[in-house]
């Protein structure tokens, strides 16, 4: 008996995209009817904690199975974004960026430490590639996490944020614009960023891959 066809990368990469399209969408719906930014963020959050659930939905029926990957980043998607809706608190989708991506940012750097290869466990499928290429992919993938929970810290400080746009001459700008602006551009950074691996993995490819079509790793950000 022949092995199931893989389903298209896009159908994943539409799923998310969506998401995060809907998040953006509604949010500027409600700063256009007059809502506050936090409060606008708050509201908006029910788009993101859809697309979670949408997303591991897809898992389960097209892909079925469930990834390691997309469990953790729908898991972190919902608590934080129930968490935001109980509380009315727009903190808490704010973190999750930064929980997340340190998590796996530890989790991966602390396993290539120990010898272990994270990245591949956490993806649920296996990229033909070899060990050495898994190593540099986790380092840089680890790296690459530390960075965006970092500025994210640094992007969802309203004091900085503030400070900043003062600076800057942009005086009265509402923080929660400026970070559903750079979760946007997080998500094409993120995209970017995998993209940019594609040399690494091309040239590292083993004789299983076939005629499967190779995509880079889908990171924390590329999702909702």
């Amino acid at each position: 008996m022949s092995e199931r066809k893989a389903p298209p990368a896009w159908i994943r990469q539409a799923v998310d995209f969506g998401a995060l399209v809907a998040f953006a969408g509604a949010f500027l719906v409600y700063r256009l009817n007059g809502l506050e930014g936090d409060q606008a963020l708050v509201q908006a959050t029910w788009f993101l904690v859809g697309g979670a659930a949408i997303a591991v939905v897809v898992g389960l029926v097209v892909e079925r199975r469930l990834a390691l990957m997309p469990l953790i980043v729908g898991g972190f998607a919902l608590v934080f974004g129930l968490l935001t809706l109980l509380t009315q608190d727009d903190l808490w989708v704010k973190l999750k960026v930064s929980i997340l991506n340190l998590s796996l940012s530890v989790l991966l750097l602390g396993g290539l430490k120990m010898g272990k290869q994270p990245l591949k466990a956490l993806l649920g499928t296996v990229i033909p590639i070899n060990d050495r290429a898994w190593k540099i992919l986790t380092l840089r993938y680890g790296l690459f996490f530390a960075a965006v929970a970092l500025v994210n810290e640094a992007v969802r400080s309203e004091a900085l944020v503030g400070w900043a746009t003062d600076q800057l001459g942009y005086e009265g700008v509402d923080p929660a614009d400026v970070w559903v602006s750079f979760r946007g551009v997080l998500w094409i950074a993120s995209s970017v960023f995998g993209l940019s691996n594609m040399p690494l993995i091309l040239r590292n490819l083993q004789s299983e891959a076939g005629d499967e079509a190779v995509v880079p790793p889908r990171g924390p950000n590329a999702a909702p």
